[in-house]
């Protein structure tokens, strides 16, 4: 998969993810968050997360090349089991307790989260192989 995003759309994901996860509390401080608004500020503030997370996975990374491609890929293959995983056992806690109004509507969210996460593990492990094998192959 390849990058579509130059490559300051990361930091910027990063931060919009930092901002979006903070901005509850501080908009629950303020009092602009009420029972009257308070799924459509749930629902601004996933959107938001999502848009933060895609930015991360799209952009381009400093050191791109095939091997990084290969990577996001293999990320997204990994978030998409582990998120069938999460998704099979949240409908099996929901029939175990039998409440119809247990139903999560994150899953979306929680696939890309596993994927930045897979994605940026990947990166970081073939940047400290890559390092390995170079010092193998300077001695």
């Amino acid at each position: 998969m390849k990058a579509m995003l130059p490559p300051y759309c990361r930091w910027m994901g990063y931060l919009t993810l930092v901002l979006s996860v903070c901005a509850p509390f501080a908009l629950a401080l303020k009092g602009i968050v009420t029972n009257e608004n308070l799924i459509l500020c749930k629902e601004v503030i996933k959107v938001f997360m999502m848009a933060g997370l895609l930015m991360i996975l799209l952009a381009l990374h400093p050191d791109e090349n095939a091997e990084t491609e290969r990577i996001r890929t293999r990320a997204m293959r990994q978030a998409f089991a582990c998120t069938l995983i999460y998704l099979l056992l949240n409908m099996l806690i929901r029939v175990s307790k039998g409440d119809p109004h247990l139903t999560d509507t994150s899953s979306f969210l929680v696939f890309m989260a596993i994927q930045v996460l897979c994605l940026e593990y990947g990166l970081k492990k073939a940047a400290i192989e890559k390092a390995f094998k170079e010092r193998r192959s300077s001695h």
